[in-house]
């Protein structure tokens, strides 16, 4: 669970750097996107893997929920839970099916679009249109505002997830704990309103 976590928060950052791109240089993101949305090597090993990843972790999530439950059998009269653990250590059940069905939806708008452009449709190569597609999407307000809500509940997944892989595989230190529970919170808050940010440029800076 903790190594597919450490995999995915990787991912965070390489898909946010390349959304980034697209509020910079319009040609650098479409040169980016076309170069990731052709190589054999992205779409047919790391495309599958990546899909795989993120399947195996939700499920195990979901799996270990109930292991847990299960284990604490006998229910207490008086249980504050608050007093002995975060919101978010709490529900992560709750915000990892809340990213689930933002990542269906987001698979739909994305994915979808591309296999039926390439396969389906089978458009020939346009390495200049990822830009205008992406702007156009980000144009609908409620399109843009699940975006936004998404992305809070990624935020709080985040905020117990990323220390908690860590204290997984046995990095626990003294000395080094403090530093990453910060680094953890600063993650869960930055990476998240890059992407906002990045929904809000586009929706902005439509031309009506």
């Amino acid at each position: 669970m903790a190594l597919s976590g450490f995999f995915l928060l990787f991912f965070l950052l390489m898909h946010l750097s390349i959304n980034l791109l697209s509020v910079f240089s319009e040609d650098a993101f479409n040169t980016v996107s076309h170069f990731m949305g052709y190589n054999p090597l992205i779409q047919f090993l790391m495309q599958p893997i990546l899909i795989a990843g993120i399947i195996f972790h939700l499920v195990m999530g979901m799996v270990l929920e109930m292991k847990n439950r299960k284990a604490r059998g006998v229910s207490y009269a008086k249980n504050n839970a608050a007093a002995n653990s975060t919101w978010m250590s709490r529900n992560m059940i709750i915000t990892g099916i809340m990213i689930l069905l933002f990542l269906v939806a987001h698979m739909i708008d994305f994915w979808a679009h591309e296999i039926d452009y390439k396969y389906i449709a089978a458009n020939a190569e346009d390495p200049t249109r990822y830009w205008e597609e992406l702007h156009h999407k980000m144009g609908d307000p409620l399109h843009v505002g699940i975006y936004v809500v998404a992305f809070v509940f990624l935020s709080l997944h985040l905020m117990h997830g990323f220390q908690s892989a860590f204290q997984s595989v046995g990095f626990n230190h003294n000395k080094y704990t403090p530093a990453i529970k910060k680094l953890g919170t600063l993650y869960a808050i930055l990476v998240p309103l890059g992407f906002i940010f990045v929904a809000l440029f586009h929706f902005l800076t439509q031309s009506h």
